[in-house]
C-alpha cells in the first residue's frame, strides 16, 4: 500500500469518527440542562479558538492587530452592526500601519 493511500484512509477515519460517535453515544434526547448549556457554547469556543491566533498574526505588526481587535471588541460591546465593526477595525489597522 502506498503512503498516499494510507494517509487518505487515516484522514477518512479521523474525519468520520467525530461525526458518527455522537450519533452512536447519544441515541436518546439529552435531558441534562448542564450538558445542553455546555454544548450550546461549543460552536463559539471553537470559532474563537480558530480565529483568535489569525487575528494576532494577520498584520505586519502585533500592535496594529491588537488595535484592530480592541476596536472590534469595543464596538461589539456597544452593539454596533457587523459591517460597522468590520470596517472600523480595518480602518484602525490600516491607519495604524501607515502612521506607526
Amino acid at each position: 500500500m502506498s503512503y498516499a493511500f494510507t494517509a487518505v484512509i487515516v484522514m477518512a477515519i479521523v474525519t468520520y469518527i467525530p461525526r458518527v460517535l455522537p450519533i452512536a453515544i447519544f441515541r436518546k434526547k439529552i435531558k441534562s440542562k448542564f450538558i445542553l448549556s455546555f454544548l450550546s457554547y461549543v460552536p463559539f469556543a471553537v470559532l474563537a479558538a480558530m480565529t483568535f491566533p489569525d487575528i494576532l498574526y494577520s498584520t505586519n505588526h502585533l500592535s496594529s492587530a491588537l488595535a484592530g481587535m480592541i476596536t472590534a471588541l469595543i464596538l461589539s460591546y456597544f452593539e454596533k452592526g457587523l459591517m460597522t465593526v468590520a470596517l472600523c477595525s480595518i480602518l484602525v489597522v490600516y491607519l495604524w500601519e501607515i502612521f506607526i
